[in-house]
């Protein structure tokens, strides 16, 4: 190592110190630069003056902002699409709650009138249909009654006039010995009104002897003939005692078996139509407790879907409460 000996003194020396003595092994020389910036270049930029590096850095910021202003632009309009998807998606679902909300205030609305409509209804039909059942009932046990005499009345007057008439054919052939009248057969010429009227019977019967038995030309082969004798005085007394004694007794056993006949008749009528009535009357009260049961069960369903309808609504009203809770906050 040379040094100079002017640096210390005022003159040239020149000192040969510790060149005898200088070391052989010489210390390993760090190859690695350093890296590591001090605190004041930090701050420091080597490239201040650099034109280049200005032009590039001039260069760099102006496609930067315009690649930022690009895509602010871009932005902007993918924000104004967003907003205005976004609004049309919830006007969409403005417009859809307002619908379900209409609607399900309609079924409720629909349900709740149905139910109390329906209930109206079960409670009158509850209440007027037993008594209109009844009344009914009465009306027509009492027109069942009225038709079972009539009917009655009818079949014992039929009963009695075909007994009266079969008697006076039977005692006219068996007592009187009479087959024809006037060339008829006696059961074409007894009517009704011989059996209410004796005299018509006596005058075909005093015709047929004018006829069969006359008084010149005696026809003794006719028992009739022998019985009511061969002089028409006679022969008539015999007729008019013999045709009221057989028309007479008749008449009172018609009269007695259609009474008979007619109150049989009649009770027996007005058993079997009360129990028709009756019936009826257990069939339309059953069909009214079936409807008002049935009603009831549409009551209880309606007002079920009602109060169903109402929580889900309210519950939906509530989340919706607690959304805009959030999102205001």
């Amino acid at each position: 190592m040379k040094l100079h000996y002017f640096k210390i003194l005022l003159f040239s020396l020149l000192l040969n110190i510790l060149v005898k003595n200088k070391l052989y092994i010489t210390p390993p020389t760090p190859t690695i630069t350093s890296r590591v910036l001090n605190e004041c270049d930090i701050y420091r930029s080597i490239y201040v003056k650099d034109e280049d590096m200005k032009s590039v850095k001039e260069n760099f910021d102006q496609q930067t902002s315009q690649r930022f202003e690009e895509y602010e632009k871009r932005m902007i309009k993918k924000r104004k699409k967003c907003k205005e998807q976004c609004d049309k998606d919830i006007q969409e679902i403005i417009l859809k709650d307002k619908m379900e909300k209409s609607i399900a205030e309609k079924v409720e609305k629909c349900c709740l009138m149905c139910g109390c409509g329906l209930g109206g209804v079960a409670a009158g039909v509850g209440i007027i249909g037993p008594v209109a059942v009844n009344e009914w009932a009465k009306a027509a046990m009492t027109a069942a009654t009225e038709a079972a005499m009539v009917e009655g009345s009818k079949a014992g007057t039929k009963t009695g006039i075909d007994f009266g008439i079969n008697y006076i054919i039977t005692e006219l052939k068996n007592s009187l010995s009479l087959y024809t009248i006037s060339s008829s057969p006696v059961e074409k010429v007894i009517t009704v009104e011989m059996l209410n009227n004796d005299t018509l019977l006596i005058e075909s019967l005093n015709t047929h002897y004018r006829m069969f038995c006359n008084i010149s030309d005696f026809n003794n082969e006719q028992a009739f003939c022998i019985m009511a004798g061969n002089e028409y005085p006679q022969a008539q007394s015999f007729i008019d005692t013999s045709v009221k004694n057989i028309v007479g007794y008749a008449k009172q056993s018609a009269d007695a078996l259609t009474t008979k006949v007619t109150s049989e008749t009649i009770v027996k009528l007005t058993e079997a139509k009360t129990a028709v009535v009756q019936a009826s009357s257990v069939t339309y009260n059953t069909a009214i407790i079936v409807s008002i049961v049935v009603i009831l069960i549409i009551v209880l369903v309606m007002l079920i879907i009602y109060l169903i309808l109402r929580y889900r609504r309210k519950k939906k009203m509530n989340k919706k409460a607690q959304y805009t809770k959030l999102l205001n906050q």
